[in-house]
């Protein structure tokens, strides 16, 4: 087994530019049902996980910040308060399952760290039940 096998990749996955709006990131979590999703940069690179508690909290601790204006903030504005580590994509499979012991999704870039997917720990989960039980 490959940290490949278990990858879903970048045009399959939720993610955000560091430079949308507040507002964008709420929509793209809104859409995707998710709680948190991958920050990538201009460049591509894997940046950091936006949570719905990270917007909570920039609106809650930004004086005057309402929805009506959240098109004013970036997200590279926002602090992150959770940072999921990524692995390469050429990194032993237990590196990324000792990740995903404490991450719902792992992150994963190639050797010039560029974003290029995720593993979701349900995956993960999935495949251990199906072939390694009973």
């Amino acid at each position: 087994m490959q940290i490949s096998d278990f990858l879903l990749p970048k045009d399959k996955v939720a993610y955000i530019a560091s430079a949308a709006t507040m507002l964008e990131a709420m929509e793209v979590l809104e859409n995707c049902h998710y709680t948190a999703i991958p920050v990538i940069d201009e460049e591509g690179k894997y940046v950091g996980t936006l949570s719905e508690g990270d917007l909570f909290w920039k609106l809650k601790q930004t004086p005057g910040l309402t929805f009506d204006n959240l098109n004013q903030v970036k997200v590279h504005e926002i602090n992150r308060r959770i940072h999921n580590e990524s692995v390469s994509i050429q990194a032993h499979l237990g590196d990324m399952l000792h990740l995903a012991a404490d991450q719902n999704f792992v992150p994963v870039i190639d050797d010039n760290g560029t974003f290029i997917g995720i593993i979701r720990r349900r995956d993960i989960i999935e495949y251990y039940t199906t072939n390694i039980t009973d």
